[in-house]
């Protein structure tokens, strides 16, 4: 069962939308899924729907609130590939990173003790920043971008954060992914996946980008992950 839900901020001063996924029976957990720059589309969905077919309550906070509700584009319709580049520019992903929050609190609040949330893209950067500035009990990023600029806040990360890093990613050079090994290989919190070959939005649901292959072992991994750390 799927819904649309209403989510307070943390200060109380707005709200926002939030898809929601609800299993069949009592949700095992909770897991915030956090979007591409391309907002709640059809692709985020289904994550969630398949995390609910997974036995999770899944919550898609819809983060672009900050420009306008319900924004979806398509990554492979050249103009709003182009409008999701321009937003990504515009965004505050503090606010992002405090509205994460809110969903995490809200799923809290629907009676799940474990929350772990897994983004993608922009969503993915959002998730080494919500690993280490929330209380999420596991995160996973997929294709996360500019984490380079983000390692010295490595030393809050108290629990599990899994990476999966493409090495022939279109929008992660290879120094910024060396960097990412060179800053989060010994952390004890941090597992670090990489996919030779492979590029940005491998492991999208739907369109172009998409590889089986390598979407199905990182969505393998993630979901053992999850598995493990949110019993």
């Amino acid at each position: 069962m799927s819904e649309l839900v209403t989510i307070s901020t943390l200060d109380g001063a707005n709200t926002f939308n939030a898809y929601v996924a609800r299993p069949a029976d009592k949700p095992k957990a909770a897991i915030v899924v956090i979007q591409e720059i391309f907002g709640i589309n059809a692709g985020i969905r289904r994550k969630c729907d398949k995390l609910a077919e997974d036995g999770y309550l899944a919550v898609a906070p819809d983060l672009f609130w900050q420009f306008e509700d319900g924004i979806e584009l398509d990554p492979d319709i050249e103009p709003e590939m182009n409008k999701a580049l321009d937003l990504f520019g515009k965004f505050d992903q503090d606010q992002g990173v405090r509205d994460i929050e809110a969903a995490i609190k809200y799923a809290r609040g629907q009676g799940c003790s474990k929350v772990g949330a897994v983004g993608y893209c922009l969503g993915g950067r959002l998730a080494y920043m919500t690993a280490a500035r929330t209380d999420s009990d596991a995160t996973v990023g997929y294709y996360a971008v500019g984490v380079d600029n983000l390692l010295d806040e490595k030393h809050a990360i108290a629990n599990p954060l899994m990476l999966h890093i493409p090495t022939e990613d279109g929008f992660v050079d290879k120094e910024t992914q060396a960097a990412m090994h060179a800053g989060l290989d010994d952390h004890p919190k941090v597992t670090l996946h990489d996919y030779e070959g492979l590029d940005h939005g491998f492991a999208t649901e739907f369109g172009n980008r998409r590889s089986d292959e390598a979407a199905n072992l990182a969505d393998r991994r993630t979901s053992e992950f999850f598995a493990e750390h949110l019993a």
